[in-house]
């Protein structure tokens, strides 16, 4: 399978701190990767990196042809509808027909003229998603989107992005802190660690969908908990 992205000895630092050094990472088309560490062990500067934002990081760096990025914050425009908030800058013919459809596939169909204010967290989220698969991505990064969500809305929105990458088949990068999210969604698990990638875990031997009960991916689960020095509950 063919790599839509690519780090080979990626190294970035900010004022004499290292934080990410001799990364080498390839995701391969339609692959689902799941990033896990500690708070401030450098996920977003590796994502960052992948999706282009950061010119300071060293290494080689390839991208996908065209990223797309969701991040925990929406960014949406406040002064600007839904519906124009999916569309906006998006190039090609029926640029609103394409938005109205992104929309209707993240279940927001009758709210394209509502302000994003009036719309819970989870709905925003789902506003940010449909703008970034309007695109077509290639390759989709996710850098904690469902962080500041309540837990069922969470999980609903843990589903809608297992749906959408089964459906429109991106290669993703996700960035967590939620072991259970990662192993949920992700075909691979990244552990970063000490400014490198320290361990990686295949869940090849996990079939979809995936039940949170599951045992071996509770045992998957401790195992990761432990190797980030948490200590797993029963």
């Amino acid at each position: 399978m063919s790599a839509v992205a690519s780090l080979r000895d990626a190294g970035r630092a900010f004022d004499g701190t290292v934080v990410l050094d001799g990364i080498e990472l390839e995701l391969a088309a339609g692959e689902f990767v799941a990033l896990l560490g500690r708070s401030g062990s450098g996920k977003t500067t590796l994502l960052r990196a992948l999706a282009g934002l950061d010119r300071g990081v060293t290494g080689e760096v390839r991208t996908g042809s065209a990223p797309a990025v969701v991040f925990q914050d929406p960014r949406l425009l406040p002064w600007r509808s839904v519906l124009v908030n999916v569309a906006l800058g998006l190039r090609g013919p029926d640029p609103e027909g394409r938005a109205r459809a992104a929309l209707a596939e993240v279940g927001l169909d009758g709210r394209e003229e509502a302000w994003p204010r009036q719309l819970s967290g989870g709905q925003r989220q789902r506003v940010a998603l449909a703008r970034a698969l309007v695109r077509e991505p290639d390759l989709l990064l996710l850098d904690e989107p469902f962080s500041s969500l309540d837990a069922l809305t969470r999980a609903s929105a843990q589903r809608l992005v297992s749906e959408l990458w089964e459906r429109h088949r991106p290669a993703v990068l996700l960035v967590t802190h939620d072991v259970e999210e990662a192993l949920l969604l992700a075909d691979r698990v990244l552990v970063l660690e000490d400014a490198g990638i320290a361990h990686t875990e295949s869940l090849d031997t996990l079939p979809r969908p995936r039940r949170r009960d599951d045992p071996a991916l509770q045992r998957l689960r401790r195992t990761l908990l432990e190797r980030l020095g948490v200590e797993p509950s029963s």
